[in-house]
Parts: structure tokens; sequence; C-alpha cells
């Protein structure tokens, strides 16, 4: 195991892992977006995780930003680079990839892109029996 020292890191991606994602190239994304960072030499200032799912199946794969918040659509590995060139290394949100992004208000759905609402979070759903 790493315990990596992450003083003077400036952004934490996450990679979504979960089952839909994996399914639609996700270990694809996630090999594309680790190799793009090391190929711009942002290894330092930027940490890779994967996760399990993040909740937004219909978007799969998935890729979140912080501390901007930002979340991503990586439907292959093209766009994975493209995040990673433009959000990552020039400091510029990629708005065709972008699902949500974070501000004085919390998330707010990108909703020109023509993605999915979907549930919101504490509503009450019936039980499916």
């Amino acid at each position: 195991m790493t315990t990596w020292n992450l003083n003077g890191t400036m952004s934490h991606v996450l990679i979504c892992n979960g089952s839909s994602c994996m399914r639609k190239g996700g270990e694809e994304v996630t090999q594309a977006i680790r190799d793009e960072i090391k190929k711009q030499d942002l290894d330092a200032l930027v940490h890779t995780t994967r996760t399990r799912c993040n909740g937004r199946c219909k978007d799969a794969c998935v890729a979140i930003v912080y501390p901007e918040g930002a979340w991503y659509k990586m439907p292959d590995e093209h766009a994975a680079r493209e995040m990673v060139k433009g959000h990552l290394l020039k400091g510029e949100k990629v708005k065709e990839l972008l699902i949500y992004e974070y501000g004085e208000n919390g998330f707010s759905l990108t909703e020109e892109n023509g993605l999915t609402k979907g549930i919101q979070k504490g509503e009450k759903k019936e039980a499916v029996r």
C-alpha cells in the first residue's frame, strides 16, 4: 500500500469505477486521465482516486474535480484527455463535458448539455414490492 504525501497537491480527481462506468469504458478513461496527467507533468499537483458509484450512472463515465466540485461526463479516452488539458492544465472548465458546477447555491446541473436531471435528493420514493 502506498501512502502519498499530498502537500502541494492542488486538485483531486475522483474517477468513478462503479459497474455502469466500468461497462462503458471506465478503465480506459481512468488510464487516459492518469496518462495525460503524467504527459502534462501534473503528477505533483494532481491526485487521482478510483471510486465506486457516484450516482450519475446515465452519464457514465464520470470524473469529479475538486476543490472546484466540477462533475464531468467522460464518454471516452479523448474526453478524459481534454478534461485534463483544459481543466487541470489551463484551469478552464470544459463546458461541453460538464455535468455539475459548484457555486454559492451548491451544485447546479449544466442543463444545456441535455443531461438527465435525475431523482431529487431527499425525495421519498415508494417502496418497490
